[in-house]
């Protein structure tokens, strides 16, 4: 395989958009052919069906395998690559086998979420902080920093009472958070916000390099995460940040309109 042909091939090894169609995703992951504590990691990261497999990639289930604390050879990277391709894994070729090392290579830092529990505390703090905003007639969005465990700053949305459009949430937490730790590098740094954030403010995570931020619901309208643009995973950028959508989504969704049926 030529240099210039590895890109490609790490692409398609991380998505497996060459694999044949397959009627078989809802499988479930075994032993055999994969190892027992590879089996029940994978559960415990909510990979538990061959369509999971395929959606997160070979690639980056080898690494989430490893932030686990897994101790996983090559060889378990082969074989979720054989399961992703439906083939044996003595039928992949070099080229497969190069492709999925090169896609590894090129992941950005993997992280596991947060557990449930802490993301369950640590976004009502959030919540705590949007109806603070709901109070104030701001759009009813709130953001914390937890370092080591403990929160650090919290805040909410504050454009209208500050006359600055750059007041949002998130901007207002990572400020007050690099205050307290004396940078604006939060590297150590997990970022609790209720509505999936906006170009800016997704800009504005990934520089600081926080490590994790979990966001409750998606806002379809301008989210910069998953929603209308994908920064977090943009081909221009250092990835530093993983994203975790959905914790205590009901309350995020339900606090966000209830404000705008108050506002008609």
């Amino acid at each position: 395989m030529s240099k210039s042909e590895l890109p490609t091939t790490a692409r398609l090894a991380g998505s497996f958009d060459m694999r044949p169609v397959s009627t078989n995703d809802d499988s479930k992951l075994s032993t055999p052919p994969l190892p027992p504590k590879v089996v029940t990691t994978l559960a415990q990261l909510h990979i538990h069906t061959l369509g999971d497999l395929k959606q997160h990639g070979a690639a980056k289930c080898f690494a989430l395998l490893k932030a686990s604390g897994l101790t996983v050879t090559k060889s378990t990277l082969w074989q979720l690559g054989a399961l992703c391709l439906h083939v044996p894994v003595q039928a992949l070729t070099t080229e497969h086998k190069q492709g999925l090392q090169a896609a590894y290579q090129a992941l950005p830092p993997i992280h596991i979420p947060p557990s449930a529990d802490e993301q369950q505390r640590h976004m009502q703090a959030a919540l705590a902080e949007a109806q603070l905003a709901a109070d104030k007639g701001e759009i009813p969005i709130g953001a914390v920093v937890v370092y080591q465990g403990n929160i650090i700053a919290r805040a909410h949305n504050e454009c209208v009472g500050r006359h600055f459009v750059g007041a949002h949430a998130e901007m207002l937490a990572l400020e007050r958070a690099g205050a307290v730790l004396g940078t604006y590098r939060l590297t150590q740094c997990d970022v609790y916000v209720t509505v999936e954030p906006c170009v800016m403010c997704a800009g504005a995570l990934l520089q600081a390099r926080v490590k994790r931020v979990v966001y409750g619901i998606d806002e379809a309208k301008t989210g910069a995460v998953t929603s209308q643009l994908q920064l977090a995973t943009h081909d221009c950028l250092n990835h530093h940040t993983a994203f975790f959508a959905g914790a205590n989504a009901e309350q995020c969704r339900h606090l966000m309109q209830n404000f705008f049926k108050s506002k008609r």
